[in-house]
């Protein structure tokens, strides 16, 4: 497992450092302007989209944390309106969001962005297809050898490298090669479609510009069940991506039940 960490101390820990060194008090009201121009003057090599991307994980009432690490020590902020912030008040504010909080958003992939799978009838996928594809999500993310040697799973401190928050979408997985590239994997539990092609490369540009090193490279992956002619033909001129595509094997096996007659 990777973490990248710039400094000694993490975000978080800083965004505390940031909040004594500013004197701010209950009610009073720092922007994310604010914040980043802190961080740009005393830790410049860190991005602001990591820095906003705190902001979220560390505001109390912002849905969107569930995303992130919604620890205890993360609850700092309470967000009262578009980049408008006061620290958290336990005695007075609601009680945090968490990942179990029942919150109204959707947690389907199309409505953050994503695609949907297309069964083998070209219909959209099933609710069944749709869990399958976390388990297939949990398997190969525990398994990263199995889809390449030398894989890890990213980490860092927002997040884990599943679904692995990049904007308003999420990565199925993402994880980090033996020479140091950030590999996006994208799975397709039906048939895999072209238009795939566009949602991957829209992960690759987020990721260069939000997570990678100037020289770090950056790449993708695309594992369906079945690969279109239309999705190779659609890659044929693409570098740096990948196609692959899974069996299943099951093995079954008699259970006897002659000791049981024996019994009887």
């Amino acid at each position: 497992m990777t973490s990248r960490s710039m400094y000694e101390k993490p975000i978080r820990a800083l965004m505390r450092d940031m909040v004594k060194e500013f004197g701010l008090q209950p009610g009073q009201i720092i922007s994310s302007d604010q914040v980043v121009n802190w961080f740009s003057t005393h830790y410049g090599k860190l991005k602001s989209s990591g820095i906003k991307a705190h902001l979220v994980m560390m505001s109390t009432n912002d849905k969107n944390r569930i995303h992130y690490t919604d620890k205890p020590e993360n609850d700092l902020f309470f967000k009262i309106g578009t980049g408008q912030f006061r620290l958290y008040e336990p005695n007075k504010d609601p009680a945090p969001i968490r990942k179990t909080t029942p919150v109204d958003e959707s947690d389907s992939k199309s409505e953050n962005g994503g695609e949907e799978d297309y069964d083998d009838q070209g219909g959209f996928g099933t609710d069944r297809e749709f869990a399958y594809e976390r388990d297939l999500q949990s398997y190969l993310a525990k398994n990263l050898d199995q889809i390449e040697p030398g894989l890890t799973l990213y980490e860092d401190e927002l997040s884990s490298g599943v679904e692995y928050p990049a904007g308003r979408r999420r990565i199925d997985i993402l994880a980090q090669d033996k020479n140091g590239s950030l590999v996006i994997i994208e799975l397709k539990v039906a048939r895999s479609y072209d238009r795939v092609v566009g949602q991957i490369l829209n992960y690759v540009s987020w990721v260069k510009e939000n997570l990678a090193e100037p020289d770090q490279k950056v790449r993708g992956i695309i594992i369906g069940r079945k690969i279109t002619e239309d999705l190779q033909l659609a890659c044929l001129y693409i570098s740096d991506l990948t196609l692959m595509e899974y069996e299943l094997s099951v093995t079954l096996k008699t259970v006897s039940t002659e000791s049981k007659r024996m019994k009887n």
